[in-house]
């Protein structure tokens, strides 16, 4: 039975070619949200097809699997799928992949345990900087500033989301810049950017021999921030939310010639003042309709020898 290992093959082209495609591409930084959207349909594309491949050598190399997955087809379907020459390979790919499986749900339970975590010493420590008042209810407001030197803003997500800001963010900011950042950062919490954040940060921490898991994680922590931009780019303008990113951060040296875990802020200040156009709405549409079918393609070729022998 080939279709298991043809399914294999399909994700591994899909995890080599669809990266290297985006990359070339120039309408990433243009149209941010739709590749936000291609890039987990490609990621949802390969683990369909390990999933998919690991189902099927499930079936062929055991008979109770395979009562289960094939019990309402017809005799014809099953036979067309050959599963009794699956050979001895079957049981090792299916026990190997079902492993990947729960190694990737036990990375992605500690990676929300983890943000959990990193999310309640956030909130204790902006207690102890910003303690509630006599009267006041935890969470009941949605802005806290705090006493700080260093400009910064930055949004607390929960069941009660946070936008935070110092005092010198407050300083540095003039006139609407100030709802600029309150605007981007609104972005993040309505679209659930943290979601994709933690989803692709268990991926490329559970594999980290896997460039496509790797590449994800640096695009989604990339691309969610350009979303962002334009989400308070068309409220208040580019140049509004540009010049709020260089008021929060020049002192930080990310404008000089030095590298610094910043510098994505220098090409997003650039991308908002070329201002180049979006793309039109055919074309959007014609992205996300090509990107919806990486996934859709796996389960085709998995139907294809039942369709045939129903043909």
């Amino acid at each position: 039975m080939l279709l298991p290992v043809a399914l294999l093959l399909l994700g591994a082209l899909t995890a080599v070619v669809a990266p290297r495609l985006l990359a070339r591409a120039d309408w990433p930084e243009r149209e941010p949200v739709v590749a936000l959207w291609a890039w987990q349909c490609v990621v949802a594309g390969v683990l369909m097809c390990c999933a998919l491949s690991m189902t099927l050598s499930a079936a062929a190399a055991w008979q109770a699997v395979r009562g289960h997955v094939f019990a309402p087809a017809p005799h014809d379907v099953v036979e067309a799928y050959a599963l009794g020459a699956g050979g001895s390979w079957a049981p090792a790919t299916a026990v190997a992949l079902a492993l990947g499986g729960v190694w990737t749900a036990a990375m992605l339970t500690r990676e929300i345990v983890r943000a959990g975590a990193r999310r309640r010493k956030r909130r204790i420590e902006l207690l102890l900087r910003a303690p509630l008042l006599p009267g006041e209810e935890p969470g009941a407001d949605r802005l806290v500033v705090l006493e700080g030197e260093r400009p910064d803003a930055w949004w607390l997500p929960g069941t009660a989301p946070q936008l935070v800001i110092t005092t010198a963010a407050l300083r540095r900011l003039k006139g609407r810049q100030l709802d600029a950042v309150l605007a981007h950062e609104q972005g993040h919490a309505q679209a659930r950017h943290d979601w994709l954040l933690h989803c692709s940060g268990a991926l490329a921490t559970g594999f980290p021999q896997v460039p496509v898991f790797a590449a994800f994680r640096g695009e989604m922590h990339r691309l969610v921030e350009l979303a962002a931009d334009d989400v308070a780019s068309r409220r208040f303008g580019r140049l509004t939310i540009a010049l709020a990113l260089i008021e929060l951060n020049e002192d930080r040296g990310v404008f000089g010639p030095c590298p610094t875990p910043q510098a994505h802020v220098p090409q997003r200040v650039h991308r908002l003042l070329s201002a180049r156009p979006r793309l039109t709405a055919a074309r959007r549409l014609r992205l996300t309709a090509a990107a919806a079918l990486v996934p859709v393609v796996p389960l085709l070729v998995t139907f294809v020898p039942g369709l045939r022998a129903l043909g």
